[in-house]
């Protein structure tokens, strides 16, 4: 069957295109609009559908909508209840419900050609729960968890994975959802609601979880798969901090506590989930399991031996999930995840042709990863825009921001040119091979969604990618997978004797991740970056503007 999932009524609107039970395309509305999510997740937006994302899935097969067997729709409106009934302060939820509704009338006008009678309604949490049970690798028999905001009626879910057929065990109805107390601390915090809750992860290793007693009186799990987490009285624990005003220790301080029951929670939901189950194998999908602190204690401490995370875990990735879950249902056998670059690429020649119509010096050199390497070693920053873009939030080499890890200042480097706060941190990338010689946690990982312990032997020879708590959110790089990266990374160590590269996305503060080669173009031109890898091709910045990232005139650190 030719099914294309759509996600669209909350955020990160995205689309997903699977044939046959395989993944061929799925990507997010954002990297075509360039609005950072898609949207604002607001009952007035719930509306906008993924138009681009969707057409360009369907030109990626050569389909037209009229050749498609079916549309999923990641929201079904008839399990929802008013927002009132829920316990919920939302006014104007009833027209996420009208929305959702005539999401089959809206897709027919956006894709010309469709018969709105092929759209099927799927349920959130049963989207997510596809896109992590379906997806992983040798997950056949296998567990899942599911946790975000809010779905139709629900804030979490427990399933079993069993051949191809997905069964639920248990929900958490709303108002208690885990990830709704975190968006209500995001906002407290002077951070922008469902979108940067990751800060307030990041913010939490500079802090001491001294009101973790205080939270655990209104974020508890219940023992029966189920927990509370409503009400908690933000303003007694610590003074809300404006956008624009600097956080203090006690802005730290809430965030790990908050961190820390949170974790609690989640571990407490896992091992009932594997005392129903007792599956070896979890994966986890859902705005939350984009917490990789979280994802680690549990690896470290469940009882699960393995633990996959979907790389599209928030919204985005139920758009892969419904189509999955409904090609299933349908009789084709759901082929696992190769990887995360399932978006937009460029041959060579289609490159090429950008760079002459910019008009910018360019050369292609005999090996444009020796080249990276040799540009890394002399402490260059690079922009590096290589294959398919990556489906989910992680720059997992193919729209990145590389630099060399071992100079501590090019942390606060790369923040600058990202225009990003201080305590945020940058991930190195490292061979599979080498990574449990530097690195102490889940290996391999290659979607950067667990943290692990830097070995003390390496934390003074590559600084620039250890956190303040000693950890840091790997990427591994399989070279069967990934060559030409490996391929870098191997004449970097050559060069240095480190094994590591830093690696952060394409993107400056409050922009999507470059996705296009005008986006690549953009970026470089605005940001100090020292050498733009495009394909096989290499532009300096240099011969663009006769300066580099280093120089006084740039505004950087010699």
């Amino acid at each position: 069957m030719r099914i294309l999932g759509i996600n669209a009524l909350f955020h990160d609107p995205a689309a997903a295109l699977v044939i046959d039970g395989r993944t061929v395309a799925a990507a997010e509305e954002e990297r075509f609009s360039r609005r950072k999510h898609g949207k604002r997740p607001l009952p007035f937006s719930a509306w906008e559908l993924p138009e681009q994302a969707a057409s360009w899935c369907l030109k990626r097969a050569g389909l037209r909508p009229q050749d498609l067997d079916a549309v999923t729709y990641s929201f079904d409106p008839a399990l929802a209840r008013p927002a009132e009934d829920m316990g919920l302060d939302d006014p104007w939820d009833h027209l996420r419900l009208t929305y959702a509704r005539e999401a089959p009338g809206f897709l027919k006008t956006a894709l010309p050609g469709l018969d709105p009678g092929l759209v099927r309604f799927v349920p959130h949490h049963m989207a997510h729960a596809a896109s992590s049970a379906f997806a992983a690798p040798d997950a056949q028999n296998s567990s899942v968890l599911v946790l975000d905001g809010r779905g139709e009626r629900a804030s979490h879910l427990a399933a079993r994975r069993v051949g191809d057929r997905l069964e639920a065990l248990h929900a958490q109805d709303l108002p208690h959802s885990l990830g709704l107390v975190y968006e209500e601390l995001t906002e407290h915090l002077g951070f922008l609601r469902s979108c940067d809750e990751f800060k307030v992860m990041a913010l939490a290793s500079h802090g001491r979880p001294r009101m973790r007693a205080e939270l655990r009186r209104h974020v508890y799990p219940t023992g029966d798969g189920g927990f509370r987490a409503t009400g908690v009285p933000w303003h007694e624990l610590c003074a809300p901090r404006g956008p624009d005003e600097p956080w203090t220790q006690d802005h730290a301080d809430v965030a790990a506590s908050a961190q820390g029951v949170l974790e609690e929670t989640l571990l407490d939901l896992v091992r009932w989930l594997h005392g129903r189950t007792h599956d070896r194998v979890l994966t986890l999908a859902g705005g939350v399991a984009l917490n990789c602190v979280a994802n680690s204690r549990i690896a470290r401490e469940g009882p699960f031996s393995r633990v996959w995370v979907q790389p599209a875990a928030g919204d985005a990735g139920t758009a892969l999930g419904g189509a999955l879950l409904l090609s299933a249902v349908e009789g084709d056998q759901p082929e696992a995840m190769a990887g995360a670059d399932l978006g937009r690429e460029w041959s060579d020649a289609e490159l090429g042709a950008w760079l002459k119509t910019a008009a910018v010096p360019f050369e292609r050199p005999p090996d444009i990863a020796a080249t990276v390497a040799r540009a890394l070693a002399d402490n260059g920053i690079v922009a590096w825009f290589q294959g398919r873009s990556e489906y989910g939030p992680r720059a997992l080499g193919h729209r990145s921001l590389l630099a060399h890890p071992g100079h501590a200042g090019n942390l606060e480097r790369l923040n600058d040119v990202k225009g990003r706060e201080q305590f945020r941190p940058v991930a190195p990338m490292v061979l599979a091979d080498r990574a449990a010689g530097l690195f102490d946690g889940p290996l391999p990982s290659p979607y950067m969604l667990f943290v692990h312990d830097v070995a003390p032997a390496w934390r003074d020879r590559i600084p620039a990618v250890v956190h303040v708590d000693g950890t840091a959110r790997i990427q591994t790089v399989d070279p069967d997978r990934e060559p030409l990266v490996a391929r870098m990374l191997g004449e970097f160590e050559r060069l240095t004797g480190l094994p590591v590269v830093v690696n952060t996305s394409l993107n400056t503060a409050g922009r999507p991740m470059v996705d296009d080669p005008r986006d690549a173009l953009e970026c470089f031109g605005s940001s100090p970056v020292d050498l733009l890898a495009i394909g096989p091709y290499a532009i300096r910045r240099g011969d663009l503007f006769g300066t580099d990232s280093r120089s006084d005139d740039a505004g950087g650190p010699r």
